[in-house]
């Protein structure tokens, strides 16, 4: 039996399978951008979402205070990540 709550362990999950989902369709935008290994890391956050899907209902408020903290930190690098990436591709544009 899967026991899936409409808890707020819901709303992250759905906030980090956004995140992913934009995160490998840069692959697709902007592919000088992305890397071979970026998949592994969305499959990983796609994963890790899924559990939060399905087992989050079970977290103590202090748990689900440091899974808020977990995601916001690897939204956080994955975006700082991304936005370096593309000033490496544009400097390199320009000094060719």
């Amino acid at each position: 039996m899967i026991n899936i709550s409409y808890n707020p362990n819901f709303l992250l999950a759905i906030i980090l399978i956004i995140g992913m989902i934009l995160f490998y369709s840069l692959r697709i935008v902007r592919p000088e951008v992305s890397k071979e290994e970026d998949v592994f890391f969305t499959t990983l956050g796609l994963l890790y979402s899924c559990i939060m899907l399905v087992h989050g209902w079970r977290l103590d408020p202090i748990l689900f205070f440091s899974q808020v903290l977990l995601v916001a930190i690897v939204l956080g690098i994955g975006w700082e990540n991304i936005r370096l990436r593309g000033l490496l591709v544009r400097t390199f544009e320009i000094e060719n």
